[in-house]
């Protein structure tokens, strides 16, 4: 084998699977004449005839077609594409993730002006917004399997273990991770039945008579709120309580995984403001820089003191900030807190979105 076909031996095929969207994403280092190099990329929905096109657009020398080919890899992975066909990391390995084949359902965020209406809407329920960890939890036969929110298979809890353990049936919960408890607020599969085609009230209730069936007190069942009156308690009891926030779900609607564009019928809304932000430049005296996805590429969103009782993050890892609001100008956090890393959360979804502005009787 020649050195122009050894060098020129690079290729990836990518996907991204979210929702409705199934895309893949192809790029390739091609040898042209006079022992140059070319980098094409073909993209388009699954199963259809891609778009092509080149990076390059004359032939250049190995080493700039490879600067070419690794930075556009490395720009679509930051967007969630994968090298699993199904839209999940594939990592080798004896103890690494692996692909559930499930995605959860997603929540997208709501202002304070729709909680009024969203009370008084019969069709809507309402639950706390719990800060822990987004799991679902899956039992076939004798196997039990935790899935986190990019649907990889991660560990449990051992006493989460051992109460789902005691369910006689196969079936497939959604809910919160929070230490040594988990919060189900949803079941998608129940003795052999998909259940996702349902209407979220006739899942509810499923899943609160499978959860009366056993003698445990670790899987919980969440407090569901249904009358205007239910709704105003619950909200008022979250803010006196400090807790994260409240949940608002559609009564009739099935279920979806993945995140709409925008509304939905799984609304959140958040008393205090909090973000995935990705690690842009770790500074000295235990301090990193965040940055955030915005619609003209990633922008700064200022600086974040590390507690003495946390590692310091890597650059290019997914972190979790609590803040007041972001300044307007600048979209950087005041008086923002570092909670941890987030291995569950995608660089694509850091996005500038998430940002809580300073209200305009403050500026």
């Amino acid at each position: 084998m020649n050195t122009l076909t050894t060098k020129a031996n690079e290729t990836i095929t990518l996907y991204f699977c979210e929702g409705r969207s199934d895309k893949v994403y192809q790029c390739a280092i091609e040898p042209t004449a006079e022992e140059k190099f070319s980098v094409t990329f073909a993209y388009g929905r699954r199963g259809s005839t891609l778009n092509t096109g080149t990076k390059t657009g004359q032939p250049v020398e190995y080493e700039e077609a490879k600067r070419v080919f690794d930075r556009l890899v490395q720009e679509k992975m930051a967007k969630g594409y994968t090298p699993g066909p199904d839209g999940t990391p594939y990592v080798s390995g004896s103890g690494d993730k692996q692909p559930s084949g499930l995605l959860p359902q997603l929540l997208n965020p709501i202002d304070e002006s729709d909680l009024e209406r969203l009370i008084h809407d019969t069709l809507y329920c309402a639950q706390e917004k719990f800060d822990g960890r987004r799991m679902l939890l899956r039992k076939h036969g004798v196997l039990i399997e935790a899935i986190n929110r990019k649907g990889l298979i991660v560990a449990m809890p051992d006493p989460v273990r051992q109460a789902f353990n005691q369910i006689s049936v196969g079936c497939v919960l959604d809910g919160e991770s929070i230490g040594d408890a988990f919060h189900a607020f949803d079941v998608l599969e129940l003795d052999g039945c998909d259940l996702r085609t349902r209407p979220y009230r006739e899942r509810l209730t499923a899943l609160m008579n499978l959860l009366a069936s056993v003698q445990q007190r670790v899987i919980r069942f969440t407090e569901t709120a249904y009358t205007r009156e239910q709704k105003t308690r619950l909200l008022t009891t979250l803010q006196k309580t400090a807790n994260e926030g409240i949940v608002f779900k559609r009564l009739d609607a099935t279920y979806t995984a993945g995140r709409p564009n925008s509304g939905g019928p799984q609304l959140k809304y958040k008393f205090c403001a909090t973000l995935s932000a990705v690690v842009a430049m770790v500074n000295a005296r235990r301090s990193v820089e965040i940055r955030l996805l915005g619609k003209d590429g990633w922008q700064p969103a200022g600086n974040v003191t590390i507690p003495v009782n946390e590692t310091v993050p890597i650059i290019g890892q997914v972190v979790e900030i609590k803040y007041l609001y972001a300044f307007p100008e600048s979209g950087c956090l005041f008086q923002p807190v570092y909670l941890g890393k987030r291995t569950d959360v995608q660089h694509h979804e850091c996005m500038a979105s998430q940002l809580k502005f300073k209200p305009a009787e403050e500026a």
